[in-house]
């Protein structure tokens, strides 16, 4: 199995029960998440060797969250502790036609007010096959943005292959700026998670009548160094009622998976975590293209059926979800 580092913040959640609303909550549960942090214990269910790399407070909370990364067996010998706060988003669940609502309340944590790289970067990438980052991090801060460059660089320096979701944030920086970035960032680039949308607004391809495959192909014309690029397509019928597909782009070839009827979803968040993580366990198992799209879209279905941010989930019970037709028990 493959050895990797995935580097962001991990925050605290607190989520309000389904049907109370968090003005009127009087009890909230407690998970730990964060987009790459998802990925990595996503990656560590499937056997590969996996490090995270981050900062957490100096106490219970930062305490909390070694525990919670060492129980899906990652490597936390990156994970940095300092004086500060964990960062914290609370969520309020949607029913029906009501969305879920969330609140961050992350600036000024640990994380985001790191101005330089405390980690030796070639012990970071020594051994490493794949370095995985999302545009979360650089949009936290200036700092970020150009420390987020930093490490892409130093990954390829090291012989690494980098991994890269776009996962923007509106709430954190305008298409603009994350658009500004991309161009930065992306011929650093082998793996890619980025769909329609993001082609359109953040890279400023033309919208055309098009499957997305068009934009696959725009987008690699761009930046030709990216090897693989991939994405969902998700129908909202409600809250509690999605369809899923997933797509992959790969040697000039687009990969669909089969379509998901997700009916009753009971967590959301963390749905695309579970996708990035198992496109990249299928690369890094040397899996054929369809196979591989469609065990990451099983993967990120499954997601969606247990409570908290991260993918629960082995390599064998997302294949067996995969290959079956029915919800019968399994005795």
């Amino acid at each position: 199995m493959a050895k990797i580092v995935c580097l962001g913040e991990i925050m605290m959640r607190l989520t309000a029960e389904a049907g109370t609303r968090l003005n009127q909550a009087s009890q909230l549960a407690v998970y730990y998440g964060g987009g790459e942090a998802n990925v990595a214990i996503s990656l560590a269910n499937y056997g590969h060797q996996v490090s995270y790399a981050s900062k957490v407070a100096d106490n219970a909370f930062g305490q909390a969250v070694k525990n919670h990364l060492r129980s899906y067996g990652v490597s936390i010998d990156f994970l940095l502790s300092g004086t500060g706060r964990l960062g914290t988003y609370y969520v309020e669940q949607g029913i029906g036609q009501k969305a879920t609502k969330v609140v961050y309340d992350r600036q000024g944590s640990v994380f985001a007010l790191m101005d330089e790289l405390e980690w030796d970067l070639k012990e970071l990438f020594a051994g490493i096959d794949v370095f995985h980052v999302s545009g979360i991090t650089p949009a936290l801060s200036g700092n970020w943005r150009q420390l987020t460059l930093q490490l892409m660089q130093a990954a390829k320096a090291a012989g690494c292959k980098v991994s890269f979701d776009c996962n923007y944030r509106q709430t954190l920086w305008s298409q603009e700026d994350a658009g500004e970035f991309l161009q930065q960032a992306l011929p650093y680039v082998d793996y890619c998670s980025a769909g329609r949308l993001d082609a359109i607004y953040l890279l400023g391809i033309k919208e055309v009548d098009a499957e997305v495959a068009h934009y696959y192909q725009a987008m690699q014309q761009l930046f030709p160094t990216i090897d693989v690029f991939f994405s969902t397509n998700r129908k909202i019928h409600s809250t509690s009622v999605n369809e899923l597909q997933g797509t992959l782009w790969f040697e000039g070839q687009c990969y669909t998976s089969k379509n998901y009827g997700i009916d009753p979803i009971v967590d959301r968040i963390g749905g695309g975590d579970a996708f990035t993580g198992g496109v990249l366990h299928g690369l890094l198992s040397g899996k054929a293209a369809q196979e591989t799209i469609e065990f990451a879209t099983a993967a990120s279905v499954l997601k969606h059926f247990v409570n908290g941010d991260c993918n629960q989930y082995t390599e064998a019970e997302v294949i067996q979800f995969a290959n079956s037709d029915s919800a019968k028990i399994s005795r």
